[in-house]
C-alpha cells in the first residue's frame, strides 16, 4: 500500500528555487514581509490570551512550544523565538531550511531548530506542541485531509492551531494572482493555484473532522494607499482561522 503524503513536489521545487530570497523585503517574498507584522501581532495576542501571558513582556512566550509548519525562511519562527518560545520550524524544502538555519545562526538566535521533514513524518515521533502554525501552507500541500489530520496529532490537548490561507473568491483571483503575480510582479508567476485556495467553511469542516473547536477568524486586507495590511472583518481575500484542541 502506497504511503500517503502531503508533499506536492512541484510546490516544493517552486519555493526551493527562490529560497535565497526569504529575507529580502523587496524580493520575491515582498508580500509576506508586508503581511508579517500584522499576522505576527495577531498570533502573539491570541497565544498570550489563551495561555494567560503578558502581551507586552519581552519574553511573553517563554516555555511555549510552537511548531511552524511550512516555515520557509523563518519569517514567523524567528520573531516568535525571540519572545522566548521553543520553536521548531518544519519545511519540506531543504533549501528553505538551510536559509532559515543560516539566518538564525548569523543573528545568534537560540532556542530554535529547523528541520527538513513533513508533518506526517514528525507526527510519527509522537512529539506534541502547545501551538501549531499552518500559515500560508495549506494551499500548497498535496493532501489537505492528511495535512490537517497530522497537524492535529502534533497539537497538545487544549493547544491552539492557526490556519492562514487565501479565500477561493473572484477577489482573490483578481488581486492575489492576476494583481500580485502578473501586474505588480510581487510574486513569481505561478506561485499560487486559485483552485487550491480554501474557503473559511472548508477550514471549519477540517476543524470539526479533527475535533478542533473554532476559536476565532480574522481577515487581512491590503490598503494600496498606505501600502500596509491590516486586520479586518473581511475574509474574502487573506484570512486566519484559530482552533483549540
Amino acid at each position: 500500500m502506497e504511503k500517503r503524503s502531503t508533499i506536492d513536489i512541484s510546490e516544493v521545487e517552486k519555493f526551493s528555487k527562490i529560497a535565497d530570497e526569504w529575507w529580502n523585503p523587496n524580493g520575491k517574498f515582498k508580500p509576506l514581509h508586508k503581511l508579517n507584522p500584522v499576522r505576527l501581532e495577531y498570533i502573539i495576542q491570541k497565544i498570550c490570551s489563551h495561555y494567560n501571558r503578558n502581551f507586552g513582556s519581552a519574553k511573553a512566550l517563554e516555555g511555549i512550544k510552537i511548531l511552524d509548519i511550512g516555515c520557509g525562511g523563518g519569517l514567523l519562527s524567528i520573531p516568535l523565538s525571540r519572545l522566548g518560545a521553543e520553536v521548531t520550524g518544519l519545511d519540506a524544502s531543504e533549501k528553505n531550511i538551510k536559509t532559515a538555519t543560516a539566518y538564525a545562526k548569523n543573528n545568534n538566535i537560540e532556542g530554535i531548530k529547523f528541520i527538513n521533514t513533513t508533518a506526517e513524518e514528525l507526527a510519527e515521533a509522537k512529539d506534541k506542541f502547545d501551538v501549531v502554525l499552518n500559515m500560508e501552507v495549506i494551499e500548497h500541500v498535496a493532501n489537505v485531509d492528511l495535512f490537517m489530520e497530522k497537524s492535529t496529532e502534533l497539537l497538545k490537548k487544549n493547544g491552539l492551531m492557526f490556519v492562514a490561507t487565501l479565500n477561493r473568491t473572484a477577489k482573490s483571483y483578481l488581486l492575489g494572482i492576476i494583481g500580485a503575480e502578473y501586474i505588480m510582479h510581487w510574486l513569481p508567476k505561478g506561485t499560487h493555484e486559485w483552485k487550491k485556495f480554501l474557503k473559511p467553511y472548508e477550514i471549519n469542516q477540517q476543524f470539526e473532522k479533527n475535533k478542533i473547536q473554532f476559536v476565532d477568524s480574522i481577515g487581512l486586507s491590503y490598503n494600496p494607499f498606505s501600502d500596509i495590511f491590516k486586520l479586518s472583518d473581511d475574509l474574502s481575500m487573506n484570512f486566519i482561522m484559530v482552533g483549540r484542541k
